[in-house]
């Protein structure tokens, strides 16, 4: 995608404050650098305000976004989303510049839906970029944790070209890959493929006996890996999803009852015609596109 003004923004010249730097939001800093005219940045934590100083991921950090927003053209919101919907129902006192609003936060509707009611001046555009660790925190950022990384845009009616553009050439300029996406699509299939194996490892981990711990190995790491992750960061992906994630765990009980089912009745016919479904629905499922 070429960083040009031809929709009337041009990265390079733009001014972007970061709201939230911990790993994905330092993450984005340190992938921009260089790409646009300056990267500010918002963190409430003191200890994260200097480790960006000093390692100069922003070249201007306050814990207030009211003296560092109206700085900028570019907002991007980069904390969980209770803080985003917090935020931009906070915005429009926090700044009385017209900019655009990208937010990075992994369920959509209740977002967009708080977008919408900002006034005309904000020019805001619903993002997700699906990548990501379990640790996280500006320590663990990592300017490469975007690329080749799906990011998905959630635009609203209101959303301008320019708004699009410079979502466009942000993701370019990150090495991600573009994907536009209404909101209702968006959080229904995260609920399956993002949400639900959160529950699902979380569940894992809370059903295995400690006294196991000699026996775990790399098959229970790579199922349980996402109980690791801090519920700061998917409690309030869980109310936002809500509807979402229950319709997924009600199908993924149906599944897991037919497992039940088949192993109770002894019935192992149906069970490995079941376990070879699986398997050629996994395929399905992860195999690249095209392939």
């Amino acid at each position: 995608m070429p960083m040009s003004d031809e929709d009337g923004f041009s990265l390079q010249n733009a001014k972007i404050a970061i709201v939230g730097l911990g790993l994905m939001g330092g993450s984005l800093a340190l992938a921009l650098k260089g790409k646009c005219a300056d990267i500010f940045g918002v963190a409430p934590n003191p200890a994260t305000r200097e480790l960006a100083l000093r390692l100069n991921v922003v070249s201007l950090v306050d814990a207030d976004p009211a003296k560092i927003l109206p700085l900028v053209d570019v907002v991007i919101l980069a904390t969980p989303v209770p803080v985003i919907l917090t935020l931009l129902e906070r915005l429009p006192e926090l700044t009385p510049n017209p900019c655009i609003v990208l937010d990075l936060g992994s369920s959509k509707r209740a977002i967009v839906e708080a977008m919408d009611a900002l006034p005309e001046r904000f020019d805001p555009l619903g993002g997700h970029p699906l990548c990501g660790k379990e640790r996280l925190s500006l320590e663990n950022a990592d300017a490469l944790l975007y690329n080749g990384a799906p990011f998905f845009l959630t635009p609203l009616e209101r959303t301008s070209p320019r708004a699009l553009a410079c979502a466009e050439q942000i993701i370019a300029a990150v090495g991600s890959q573009v994907h536009v996406v209404d909101a209702v699509t968006h959080d229904a299939a995260l609920a399956a493929t993002s949400h639900l194996p959160y529950l699902i490892s979380s569940a894992l981990a809370l059903a295995t006996s400690t006294g196991a711990v000699p026996f775990v190995g790399s098959g229970f790491r790579s199922t349980a890996r996402l109980a690791a992750t801090p519920q700061s960061m998917m409690f309030g992906v869980l109310q936002s999803n809500r509807e979402n994630v229950l319709t997924a765990i009600q199908r993924f009980q149906a599944q897991l009852s037919a497992f039940s089912t088949a192993l109770m009745a002894e019935d192992y016919e149906t069970l490995s015609a079941l376990l070879n479904e699986a398997q050629a629905h996994h395929r399905e499922l992860t195999s690249p596109p095209n392939a």
